[in-house]
């Protein structure tokens, strides 16, 4: 286990502008976007976490070069065939979206990933890469190690996908791209559009309704792209803003995305202070710039497409939830049980341990708010998530947080808890 954090509480407000890292999100399909693409892409501003980095070095396995901000590629079609097994590290989304990106190959290419990722769900990739004629092996619990292709040639199809998940709607579609001819999706809503804006601007796709996207295929063009502020990141510091009445918090240059600013609806639900401005897209990306500030709380309801446009954030909201006045529900996150830990039980055995009232329910939780918290030890379980969710409740807490497993927050945002503090010494 890595070195316990410590954080201590920051009474008072701060004013305050930071400057956000690269997406995550973004930064994983402009690699991979610029892996299917022949010739040389310009990707700016990548996130620089270690999940981003495991897509990096995945496609450099497939002979893609990366040099700085220019990534060039043989195009997919001319991939090297790897010696073996490519590892995802602990992203999950290195591992679906490369599947996808893979399917359409004529060799088999197996895909691991650290103890982690091999415990969460893989097998729903398997019916909509299937549909369009590739293969897809998983373990017989439906986890990795997976194993995609050889594909004769793909064809077009129509899949219904029953969950709201970006990652298998993108799978989908980028192996529908190297088919034979358009393919239909559909899913219930909430799930982030990235992918599928992006298609639309290259040519590639057609939003057909709010949930329905047609995939044309067609090899993607080189590029020249910049990573715009990832959204996920900044939700730690507007909560920070929100938690703390009068403190003030802007990001500028951050993706807009709609299924990617759910944190924002539940802040403004609780009443929190919300500026939000588009000033540009990027492939057809809103971009710009947030303002958050604090005041007093109420509790919220969060469930429907509302979970789903949260679902990286729950742990977040229940951290603010512990600040505001009354009883705050989240439903529909039973996919909350899946990721890097089971966030449903780490995050209330997190508000619990630090003095907060916090209850399981089968597919979510709830937790009432007092107003405040207590100094303590939380572990992260080496999720990133629960490690940033406990920081910012350590700012808000009584006492000082001793957060165990605290590095496994450069997952997404190495540096990420010297920026939380500093927003107190910000000029």
């Amino acid at each position: 286990m890595s070195p316990a954090r410590v954080v201590e509480p920051q009474p008072g407000a701060f004013t305050t502008e930071v400057e956000l890292p690269g997406d995550k999100s973004l930064s994983h399909r402009a690699l991979i976007f610029a892996a299917l693409a022949a010739g040389t892409s310009d990707v700016a501003g990548l996130g620089p976490g270690a999940d981003v980095a495991a897509t990096a070095a995945a496609i450099e396995r497939l002979g893609v070069t990366i040099d700085g901000s220019r990534v060039v590629s043989p195009g997919s079609s001319d991939w090297d065939e790897p010696a073996s097994a490519i590892d995802c590290g602990n992203s999950g989304t290195t591992m679906r979206l490369l599947a996808g990106a893979l399917a359409a190959r004529p060799h088999v290419t197996t895909l691991v990933g650290d103890t982690s990722l091999t415990s969460r769900p893989m097998r729903r990739l398997v019916g909509p890469i299937e549909a369009l004629g590739g293969r897809i092996g998983v373990s017989e619990r439906g986890t990795a190690p997976l194993t995609v292709g050889p594909a004769a040639g793909l064809t077009g199809a129509r899949v219904e996908i029953p969950i709201a998940s970006a990652q298998v709607r993108t799978a989908f579609e980028l192996a529908a791209i190297q088919s034979s001819g358009d393919s239909r999706l559909t899913s219930p809503p909430g799930y982030r559009d990235h992918t599928e804006r992006w298609l639309a601007t290259l040519g590639l796709g057609d939003r057909v309704s709010p949930t329905e996207f047609v995939v044309h295929p067609g090899r993607v063009p080189p590029f020249q792209y910049r990573v715009p502020g990832d959204a996920s990141s900044a939700a730690y510091l507007w909560a920070a803003a929100a938690i703390h009445p009068g403190a003030s918090v802007t990001t500028p240059g951050v993706t807009l995305n709609p299924g990617r600013i759910g944190f924002l609806q539940v802040l403004d639900l609780m009443g929190a202070a919300i500026e939000a401005e588009v000033t540009g897209a990027l492939l057809g990306d809103p971009v710009g710039t947030v303002t958050v500030r604090g005041a007093g709380l109420q509790a919220a309801d969060v469930a429907g497409p509302l979970t789903t446009a949260t679902l990286d954030e729950l742990p977040l909201v229940a951290v603010v939830a512990c600040f505001a006045e009354g009883i705050t529900a989240v439903r529909d996150a039973a996919e909350l049980r899946l990721k890097e830990s089971d966030r449903v039980a780490t995050t209330c055995a997190m508000v619990r341990t630090l003095g907060g009232g916090a209850e399981e329910d089968d597919d979510g939780f709830r937790v009432v708010g007092l107003g405040w918290l207590e100094g303590g030890e939380v572990h992260a379980h080496g999720d990133h998530r629960l490690a940033m969710a406990a920081g910012v409740a350590a700012t808000g807490a009584t006492g000082p947080v001793v957060i165990h497993d605290a590095d496994a927050a450069a997952i997404s945002w190495p540096g990420f808890f010297d920026v939380l503090e500093r927003l107190w010494s910000s000029p």
